[in-house]
């Protein structure tokens, strides 16, 4: 793309992020002139993309005119969550209102061989479902676990496809559609900095705790990837005293005390051994999977569920507090499906900074809880769409 239409996507970008906004606000935003930006947006609200809202509050001199994305435009996002036993899709128009409520599909990426074209008709059946025609779909943004190359749509750990193509060509192809894929904890990081509780903030380590524990870093206000993509292996610290195997093929890692997979099983061991739990009868739902009933559990006290809750919540403490040692962050927000257990996360969490950080670091240092949980990812993956395509 040439600088012209780089302004353009750019422009939509800030638009879908932070709307609305005025020239003024743009021209700061994407460091170019306000004449080169008020003729793009011109240009924009002439095609449809872009439209005047009015005029902002009072500054004390001349009103400035407002823009915000033209949902009329009619260009939607799908954006799919995938984690290790589960896909969530969802379709969003511009200004993220739901078009099509999230559809779940029971999907192993780790064993299951034909996962990648069971991936491809669940996504072809929802587009088909929504009614809504091919051409005015933007793309489709994945969040999946895993080594994941955005750059090049390759998934290093997961879902390999049969002829041996890189898995976002493979599914471009077969899809008709732009695919971009990222990993999981990243795009909770990015959701979460743009739509949640990091929004304003410049250094903010974000934890994903789901079927394993991921982190996305947020460095100066802009995600951190490292230098080859693959920053925030947050489960693979060596904290862990047991001799359990990681799924990396290590010993000592983090993931082995604190992913919702070990949480599960624990309990599980429990009930076999006959404590006494309400999750005796939860696990019997074969229609929910077993990390969404135990953190249904926790949630309602249950007396199992909220010591196995505690005892992995204060082992992310321990990790958590070697982050705020190395990062300094203003903020650490508990993020992705296992945040769904709320503030029971919370006093094990703290006690296990304060029993291992020292006093003046971790002071400068507020734990939060997301609002936006389970629902993180999927807002990434569509903003994931925003940020990649061309809006032709």
């Amino acid at each position: 793309m040439n600088n012209r239409e780089l302004l353009r996507v750019d422009i939509i970008k800030q638009l879908y992020y932070k709307n609305p906004l005025s020239l003024t606000e743009l021209s700061r935003l994407t460091a170019k002139s306000l004449p080169l930006v008020t003729k793009v947006v011109n240009d924009l609200v002439l095609e449809g993309y872009v439209q005047e809202q009015g005029l902002g509050p009072s500054t004390g001199g001349r009103r400035a005119s407002l823009f915000l994305l033209n949902i009329e435009k009619q260009r939607y996002v799908i954006s799919v969550a995938t984690d290790q036993f589960t896909a969530r899709l969802i379709i969003y128009d511009l200004a993220n209102t739901i078009i099509l409520p999230v559809k779940k599909l029971e999907l192993d990426i780790l064993d299951d061989e034909e996962a990648v074209d069971k991936l491809v008709s669940f996504i072809a059946e929802n587009i088909k479902e929504s009614g809504i025609d091919q051409k005015n779909f933007l793309g489709i943004g994945i969040g999946m676990p895993g080594f994941i190359s955005a750059e090049e749509g390759v998934n290093y750990t997961h879902l390999k496809t049969k002829d041996g193509s890189h898995l976002g060509k493979y599914l471009t192809a077969m899809l008709k559609l732009p695919v971009f894929l990222d990993n999981d904890s990243r795009l909770i990081a990015n959701a979460e900095l743009f739509f949640g509780a990091a929004v304003g903030m410049k250094d903010v380590m974000v934890v994903n705790i789901g079927w394993g524990t991921g982190l996305g870093m947020i460095i100066n206000g802009q995600l951190y990837r490292g230098n080859s993509g693959y920053a925030g292996e947050f489960s693979h610290i060596p904290l862990s005293t047991t001799n359990m195997l990681c799924s990396c093929g290590k010993r000592g890692c983090l993931e082995v005390e604190t992913s919702l997979l070990v949480m599960t099983q624990k309990a599980k061991l429990a009930m076999e051994a006959g404590e006494a739990t309400s999750m005796t009868e939860l696990f019997k739902d074969e229609s929910r999977n077993t990390g969404e009933l135990f953190l249904e559990a926790a949630r309602n006290h249950d007396p199992l569920a909220v010591s196995i809750l505690s005892e992995a919540a204060f082992h992310i403490g321990k990790g958590v507090a070697t982050l705020i040692h190395i990062m300094n962050p203003e903020c650490i927000v508990l993020s992705g499906r296992g945040a769904a257990a709320g503030k029971i996360l919370l006093p094990p969490i703290q006690q296990a900074i304060n029993e291992f950080c020292i006093p003046r670091i971790a002071a400068q240092t507020s734990v939060v809880l997301s609002e936006l949980a389970a629902d993180a990812e999927l807002l990434a993956g569509a903003s994931l769409v925003i940020e990649h395509c061309e809006f032709d």
